[in-house]
């Protein structure tokens, strides 16, 4: 049975290379989106031909429903509409560690992977976590760069994450290392890019993207790292825990726990929760989003304004139920400091 993960890319018989969400996937099953897509337009070259990058969710829902209709399905547990792929379809599984190893062997690097393995090599010697805990995922792992693409790391393991983090927010005071903080300018460029994905204003925007050691520039490249539980740290399997759509709500609350914020899906603890917009319900007591941008959104103690679909948690574990605001589905969906 394959197992596939955040951060990692499956490629179908088609040729579509999807991206994977999340860690919880149902049986043959492998919830992904499409990223990359076969196109005469494209600007990306791979081995079979040109291919073209989707980003938005609308995006990629237009065309599954254009070339692959049948992988659009209803799933009962996240009673979601997601895109799930079989795996009896998938012909190729890009590994992020295994892609990193390779090209801190290989003797030819564009300057791009030139880049992947410095910026490892100072985020390892930094913070003293395994190599077998480090991968590159994006473009350079699938090989379909171009000279506008950017490094995008990926750390597996719960104290690797940590020590990582640690070590990236050391390395950004560090005039003698590589990595540097976005400017005011970089954020507006950034925040060009993802407003059309994400709605909020520039300083909302900008107070809490600046403070995020997990990206920003390394020699002269944009970098964006992402936080991956290992297989053994996930403890819940598929269909432990049912989620049910409960309207959609605008928030105000106060962060009682952070420590889930760092990491591919992201969830907040929050208390002192008053429903501004939408259904009256409660209890409601996370905050939580697959999407790396919510990662490290707001701190303990921090109060915050969010919307997004509401859901009802039914955790059979525990014979409890409360409900969640869930990031990152809508472009109306957000998360601000109050």
């Amino acid at each position: 049975m394959m197992r596939a993960r955040e951060g990692e890319l499956i490629k179908t018989g088609n040729q579509v290379i999807f991206d994977v969400k999340g860690l919880l996937h149902p049986p043959n099953r492998l919830i992904a989106f499409p990223r990359y897509i076969p196109s005469p337009e494209g600007t990306r070259r791979g081995e079979k031909g040109l291919y073209g990058k989707i980003y938005s969710f609308s995006e990629r829902f237009q065309f599954l429903k254009q070339n692959m209709p049948d992988l659009i399905v209803h799933d009962p547990v996240f009673d979601e509409t997601l895109c799930e792929v079989p795996v009896d379809t998938v012909v190729e599984h890009y590994d992020p560690v295994e892609k990193l190893r390779l090209l801190r062997t290989s003797k030819t690097l564009s300057d791009l992977e030139r880049k992947v393995v410095h910026l490892t090599k100072e985020l390892q010697e930094a913070s003293g976590i395994p190599w077998s805990s480090i991968g590159i995922s994006g473009s350079v792992l699938t090989g379909l760069t171009t000279v506008q693409s950017d490094v995008d790391p990926v750390v597996y393991g719960e104290e690797n994450g940590r020590r990582a983090y640690e070590a990236l927010e050391s390395l950004l005071n560090d005039k003698a290392a590589g990595f540097k903080q976005y400017t005011r300018g970089e954020l507006q460029a950034l925040f060009d890019f993802r407003s059309k994905d994400t709605i909020m204003s520039f300083e909302d925007f900008a107070r809490v993207e600046g403070r995020k050691a997990f990206q920003g520039m390394y020699e002269g490249t944009d970098y964006f790292i992402r936080f991956v539980k290992d297989w053994s740290q996930v403890t819940e399997q598929y269909g432990d825990v049912c989620y049910k759509n409960a309207g959609y709500a605008k928030i105000t609350a106060t962060i009682a726990d952070d420590s889930e914020a760092l990491f591919t899906p992201c969830t907040y603890k929050i208390e002192n929760v008053t429903v501004e917009e939408g259904a009256k319900l409660e209890p409601i007591r996370e905050i939580v989003s697959f999407r790396g941008r919510f990662c490290e959104q707001a701190r303990n103690g921090e109060a915050v304004t969010a919307q997004g679909k509401v859901e009802l948690v039914s955790d059979k574990r525990k014979d409890q139920e409360y409900y969640r605001v869930i990031l990152g589905n809508k472009p109306a969906d957000y998360m601000v400091l109050s």
